[in-house]
């Protein structure tokens, strides 16, 4: 039986660039997603190796690139805001820590959402809620009542997966907790950004960030590390109390991220995490990006990952329609060594990121200014070209 009909968890990233793919090859993707409409907000997502190309085949880069934020480079201050290492973006040839293409998460969803919206139905408002399998396909039932079949069920719903929690087990078999946590929100431009990622590190372990976006906006970072809290993930208010706690007495432009977080409509917050599983695939259920192997904002592949994941997916799909449960395996085996890489943390993991003393921030800083200069930025630049571990097929 040739599998055609394809249910996809998730409007973030990977679903709609799955749904672009299978519609190509001739499937027929239904997207559902729990949240009313494509979400927009979110920290701003690099195009690099292996992603870019995908956008590229799309047809995508060049839209793209015109919505991509003039991003000039990386810095880390002090408490006054003086610079004390940078890393300019054009270093790496466009592909350091601030990527050549930098856009904002929400305009990136937006522009796959729009390029698909016609080929593909999209179900917003609703989740679900079960998964029966039978020789010929799958039954799902929907929070909203509904109930459908589908030859083939995809989780593409991030860390917190549904489809993976159904389909494969409890959370806690399959994340693994980094340290940390961190929190995303829109906040005013403090107008003395000049285009640069500033990040602040104070001791305990206390991270700030802000970089600037289009339209008179920054996105603000909070991080720190802490062991898993126990907090309601629906309580905003109660997760912008835990970061008040934090970061209350930090210099640099902290108060002003702290007075603004209140009246973020897009804040975000969330551990730091990685999901490592020995198989992405169950049945007629398989997973794709964030669901099945996170990496982390520590790693910074994420988007990369999805889009690629969803590439070689559709493809293997296209390739065995009649076998799905063999082009899940190709799928896996395709993506296994460059999901690998692209999961490799920084060196010093969380601490290395967030360090807990005065001693060890100077440290991280110098280390940052010694990447820049040879011979270690020979050893930086093959750190940074991990985004290119994979060769795409041409299916």
């Amino acid at each position: 039986m040739v599998n055609r009909t394809v249910l996809i968890s998730g409007a973030g990233i990977g679903g709609p660039a799955l749904a672009f793919w299978l519609r190509r090859h001739g499937f027929a993707p239904t997207v559902v997603e729990v949240a009313p409409a494509p979400r927009p907000g979110g920290h701003a997502v690099d195009l690099r190796g292996a992603g870019r190309e995908v956008v590229e085949r799309m047809g995508l880069l060049d839209t793209v690139r015109a919505e991509r934020v003039d991003e000039r480079g990386f810095a880390y201050v002090d408490g006054r805001g003086r610079w004390t290492a940078r890393m300019p973006a054009d270093l790496f040839d466009g592909e350091g820590m601030v990527a050549e293409i930098e856009i904002m998460r929400g305009n990136l969803t937006r522009i796959l959402y729009d390029a698909t919206r016609d080929g593909t139905e999209y179900v917003f408002d609703d989740r679900i809620t079960g998964l029966t399998e039978d020789g010929d396909g799958v039954k799902v039932a929907f929070a909203s009542g509904a109930v459908r079949r589908f030859d083939i069920v995809v989780g593409a719903d991030g860390l917190h997966s549904g489809i993976r929690r159904l389909a494969f087990g409890p959370e806690q078999e399959f994340v693994r907790h980094l340290g940390g946590y961190m929190a995303y929100f829109t906040v005013p431009n403090p107008g003395n950004l000049d285009h640069w990622f500033l990040m602040h590190g104070a001791p305990g372990g206390l991270v700030a960030g802000i970089r600037p976006e289009n339209g008179g906006t920054a996105k603000a970072m909070l991080s720190f590390t802490s062991p898993p809290l126990d907090y309601d993930w629906r309580d905003a208010l109660a997760q912008q109390e835990i970061l008040r706690a934090k970061f209350t007495g930090v210099g640099w432009l902290v108060p002003q991220i702290l007075a603004a977080m209140p009246g973020a409509g897009d804040f975000y917050f969330d551990s730091l995490s990685q999901v490592h599983m020995g198989q992405w695939y169950r049945g007629r259920t398989v997973l794709l990006g964030d669901a099945g192997y996170c990496g982390s904002p520590l790693a910074g592949l994420g988007t990369a990952m999805a889009l690629v994941a969803a590439y070689v997916l559709a493809g293997e799909l296209s390739a065995t329609p009649d076998d799905h449960e063999a082009a899940f395996a190709r799928y896996q085996d395709e993506m296994r060594v460059y999901v690998k890489q692209c999961q490799t943390l920084p060196p010093g993991g969380m601490k290395g990121f967030a360090p807990n003393s005065a001693l060890m921030i100077r440290m991280r800083n110098l280390s940052m200014t010694m990447m820049t200069r040879w011979p270690m930025r020979t050893l930086a630049a093959k750190q940074f070209q991990k985004a290119d571990a994979i060769a795409l097929k041409d299916y």
